[in-house]
C-alpha cells in the first residue's frame, strides 16, 4: 500500500498560520497598519508646524527696511548670523555729507593719533576763512591767522559737519582738494568699495556717488580707530571763533546705545546716514551693529530727506537689538565689542 500523505493542518477561522509556522493573527495585523497610519499622519502634521513656526519666525524676524533708497546693517562677532544684508537697488548714489568718513578715514590713516593726542597745529588759510559765510553749505566759521589741530579740525568737520574744514584737512594733507581725492579714491579701492567715486573732500559735489554696501565696508574699517570713533560719538563741540558749543548733527545720539557716525543731507542725495549702536547677544556680550541708510526722499528738501534717514534708521536699529538679543555667536565668530581695535 502506498504511503499516506497528511495535509497541512488548516487551523482555526481567522489564523494565518503557514507551512512554516504560524503568523500575526489578521484581526493583529490591521491593528498595526492603522496606528502605523496614525503615526505617519502624526509625523506629518508635526513637520507642518514646524514649517509654519519656522516660516512665523523668520517673518517676523524681517527688518524694516526703508520703502525707498537702500539700505545696509550688519552684527559684528556673530559671523554669518551677523550679516543681516542690504536692501534696494545697488546702484551708485549722491552720499552729501557722509563722504566726510573717507575724509576723516585718509587723514586719519596719513597722521594718525592715538589716545588724547590732538596731533599738530594746521593754520587756517585764507580760503577756509572765505568759505566760512556761505549761504549755501554747511560751514563752520575761522579766522585769518588760526592755527587749530587736527582734532579740533576732526571734530569740526565731523560734527557740526564743516565743508570748508574737510576741504581744509584735505589741502593740509594733500597740497590740493584734487590730490586727495585721489587719494580717497585709492582707499575706497582697497576696501573694495567698487561702486564708490569721490570728487570731493565734503560730499557736496552730486557726483560723488556710493552705495549703502559700499559705505558699511568704510564704516567697519573707521570704526576700529579710538580717535574717530572717540569723535563721532561726542554730542557737541567747540569752535573759537564761535561762543556756543556746535552740536552734532546726529539727532540718533540721544538713543541708546548709539555712538555715531554720520549724517549726510542735500536735495540730489536725500537723507543719509551711517549710523554705530551697541547691542548685546543672546549671551549677554556686547557687539557694534552698524548700518547705513542712503537716498531717502530725494529730490525733497534736505531736512525732510534726514527726517527720513533718522526714521529708517531708529526703525533698523530696534529691529537689529531685537534680532541680536536671540542670537549667538557661532563657534568660528570672534566677539567684537564696541571698544575692539
Amino acid at each position: 500500500m502506498a504511503p499516506m500523505h497528511r495535509l497541512p493542518d488548516p487551523g482555526t477561522p481567522g489564523d494565518t498560520r503557514g507551512p512554516d509556522g504560524p503568523r500575526t493573527p489578521a484581526r493583529h495585523r490591521g491593528a498595526l497598519l492603522a496606528a502605523a497610519a496614525t503615526a505617519l499622519a502624526t509625523l506629518m502634521a508635526l513637520t507642518v508646524l514646524l514649517h509654519t513656526d519656522s516660516g512665523a519666525d523668520a517673518a517676523s524676524t524681517t527688518l524694516p527696511w526703508p520703502d525707498d533708497g537702500q539700505a545696509a546693517v550688519l552684527i559684528e562677532g556673530l559671523g554669518e548670523r551677523g550679516d543681516l544684508g542690504a536692501h534696494g537697488p545697488e546702484r551708485p548714489v549722491p552720499i552729501a555729507s557722509v563722504a566726510k568718513v573717507m575724509t576723516a578715514h585718509v587723514i586719519l590713516r596719513d597722521h594718525p593719533l592715538h589716545g588724547d593726542e590732538s596731533g599738530p597745529l594746521v593754520p587756517v588759510d585764507q580760503q577756509a576763512v572765505n568759505e566760512s559765510f556761505s549761504g549755501t553749505e554747511s560751514t563752520v566759521e575761522v579766522r585769518p591767522g588760526q592755527r587749530l589741530t587736527q582734532r579740533r579740525l576732526l571734530e569740526l568737520m565731523l560734527i557740526p559737519s564743516g565743508n570748508n574744514i574737510a576741504r581744509l584737512l584735505a589741502r593740509w594733507d594733500a597740497g590740493s582738494q584734487q590730490a586727495f581725492v585721489a587719494r580717497m579714491n585709492s582707499a575706497a579701492a582697497d576696501l573694495g568699495m567698487h561702486r564708490t567715486t569721490y570728487t570731493g573732500a565734503s560730499g557736496i559735489e552730486p557726483t560723488t556717488l556710493s552705495t549703502a554696501a559700499d559705505q558699511l565696508k568704510l564704516a567697519r574699517k573707521a570704526m576700529r580707530d579710538d580717535v574717530f570713533r572717540s569723535i563721532v560719538a561726542r554730542p557737541d563741540t567747540t569752535a573759537p571763533a564761535m561762543p556756543d558749543p556746535l552740536p552734532n548733527t546726529n539727532d540718533l545720539l540721544d538713543t541708546r546705545g548709539v555712538v555715531g557716525i554720520k549724517t549726510g543731507s542735500s536735495t540730489p542725495a536725500g537723507g543719509a546716514l551711517m549710523w554705530a549702536v551697541t547691542v548685546r547677544d543672546g549671551r549677554g556680550h556686547e557687539h557694534l551693529a552698524l548700518g547705513v541708510v542712503l537716498h531717502q526722499h530725494s529730490d525733497t528738501t534736505p531736512r525732510e530727506g534726514l527726517q527720513a534717514a533718522f526714521d529708517t534708521s531708529r526703525a533698523l536699529m530696534e529691529a537689529v537689538r531685537s534680532r541680536a538679543s536671540t542670537t549667538t555667536p557661532t563657534p568660528t565668530a570672534q566677539h567684537t565689542g564696541p571698544t575692539s581695535g
